[in-house]
């Protein structure tokens, strides 16, 4: 009988995700336009 080892390979990759959203994103707009910090006072009190 044929037996395979585990091929899984310790292979890692830097992805920035600037890189992965176009620059003409509507979220990129979004982004400029709406100031979200206030959020994170918001959720630290749940």
């Amino acid at each position: 009988m044929l037996a395979t080892k585990n091929k899984e390979r310790g292979q890692y990759e830097k992805i920035c995700i600037e890189e992965l959203v176009p620059q003409d994103h509507i979220l990129r707009k979004i982004d400029a336009a709406i100031d979200f910090t206030h959020i994170y006072d918001l959720v630290l009190q749940l």
